[in-house]
């Protein structure tokens, strides 16, 4: 089936489906928190842009578990440049559409690269975290978990009661992804058969991120992807909608409710 790309036909083919769904299950990246205001690491607007950082290396080091490992002041160092740039941020509708579909539909999930917390700050419950959430902070030696608003008030480096260093807890590059986020995936691409994928502003390059719509693609599970641009899972879906993720979502829950 190919895809539906016009925006007006493709809102109502969503809709259609929708009508038709109770399980549905979303993968959402940083488009979703675009409207939010959030810098990116690099490209427009990005904090670091093609330059490296003012360490002389580039941000996908300073912010990687070996760097962390031999000198954390260097990644706290960036990871509170980034979380300072995000600070007066909060979600968006498209956020809270999400949520309220939560609420609505009889299973509905999320799978989110993104560490800002603003699906659970939105109401979200059903939340799989795959990279972390940088508003905790995690000790490297006994694994305690402390929420924090931000890093206004926190030393940098923190330290745990426990006398060792803390870190957020997020999944750093060159790091493994958290075993009860994998477990948590697999069971819902494994155990429960939904009617509906959606892909949410991700280009989709991690095969843990493209793979809910390539398995749906198979099993004849109806895609949609909302992203103003091209994707690697852009060939495959039966609708792309091209737009930004609080428009189309806010569009959508509107004439599904009408």
């Amino acid at each position: 089936m190919s895809a539906i790309e016009t925006n007006h036909d493709g809102i109502e083919k969503v809709v259609s489906i929708m009508r038709d769904s109770q399980k549905i299950f979303v993968v959402t990246g940083a488009g979703i928190s675009a409207d939010s205001g959030l810098p990116v690491y690099r490209g427009i607007g990005g904090l670091y842009n093609d330059q490296d950082t003012e360490d002389g290396i580039p941000i996908e080091k300073a912010l990687s578990g070996p760097v962390f490992r031999s000198q954390p002041e260097i990644t706290w160092k960036y990871m509170g440049q980034i979380e300072q740039g995000a600070r007066n941020a909060k979600f968006n509708r498209g956020h809270e559409v999400l949520a309220e579909m939560e609420k609505h539909f009889e299973h509905f999930w999320i799978l989110t690269q993104n560490i800002d917390g603003f699906h659970t700050f939105a109401g979200s419950e059903n939340v799989i975290e795959i990279h972390g959430n940088m508003h905790r902070l995690k000790c490297t030696a006994c694994d305690t978990l402390i929420p924090v608003e931000n890093y206004a008030d926190i030393e940098i480096p923190p330290f745990c009661k426990c006398g060792q260093m803390q870190r957020p807890d997020v999944v750093l590059f060159e790091e493994m992804l958290p075993e009860k986020a994998i477990q948590q995936m697999y069971h819902q691409q494994e155990t429960v058969d939904y009617d509906l994928v959606v892909s949410i502003g991700t280009s989709a390059n991690f095969p843990y991120i493209s793979e809910p719509i390539m398995i749906a693609n198979r099993r004849g599970v109806a895609t949609v992807e909302i992203n103003p641009g091209v994707s690697n899972i852009s060939s495959f879906v039966d609708v792309h909608l091209k737009m930004g993720a609080a428009e189309s979502l806010n569009e959508i829950w509107k004439r599904y409710n009408a």
